[in-house]
């Protein structure tokens, strides 16, 4: 079953003081990140985690075992000074397309690996968020989180040549592909609401 996203912008709550900084989070994780590529973009979204940014809930949504072998491939050593638990949670029951969002990236993912099923776990949580992708995530810029879906999913990123926002872009992509064309625009270009789905997301 697909829906359609509500985006609302809201201003970012002041983020709550704790002992570390998302930068020295992020610099920690960094010291003990491996070679993946990847590491980068998790080290931005656990460290924006631990502060208490973005809307990813405990474990960052993956399942326990998942979250203890993600320190262990990605951040061998690290020790963070932030419990697996979070202020949040994910109400998946809202979600009613989880299970074809999943599908959808596996599809597309550039490989089959298990850290390709934790960004996608990671993804489809942050979709639950009320921001915009990259800020639910808890990545630092739209740019990162357009070089990691290109990275991880280049398929999928290369059908979005339009530069649609990315909550929308996937959302329309469930859509279309349950044959469900919710825009009566005869296209984008023409279509009043066209800021929504392709304005700043800064």
């Amino acid at each position: 079953m697909c829906c359609r996203p509500t985006m609302q912008c809201v201003d970012t709550a002041e983020t709550v003081s704790l002992e570390k900084s998302r930068q020295q989070h992020y610099d920690e994780l960094m010291a003990h990140a491996g070679q993946s590529p990847n590491s980068v973009w998790l080290a931005q979204i656990v460290a924006s985690w631990l502060v208490g940014e973005g809307a990813l809930p405990d474990y960052l949504g993956l399942q326990p075992m998942q979250f203890q072998r993600l320190w262990v491939q990605c951040f061998s050593g690290y020790r963070p000074s932030k419990s697996s638990r979070s202020a949040k949670t994910a109400d998946f029951s809202r979600m009613l397309e989880k299970q074809d969002l999943e599908q959808f990236l596996r599809r597309y993912a550039a490989e089959q690996s298990e850290q390709s099923e934790w960004l996608i776990s990671l993804i489809v949580a942050a979709c639950l968020g009320n921001d915009h992708l990259w800020q639910d995530l808890g990545l630092w810029s739209r740019k990162e989180l357009s070089a990691l879906l290109a990275h991880n999913f280049p398929e999928m990123a290369a059908l979005n040549n339009k530069d649609m926002k990315w909550k929308k872009f996937l959302y329309k992509q469930l859509c279309e592909a349950e044959g469900i064309y919710v825009c009566r625009a005869p296209s984008c270009e023409e279509c009043k609401d066209y800021s929504i789905c392709f304005g700043a997301e800064d």
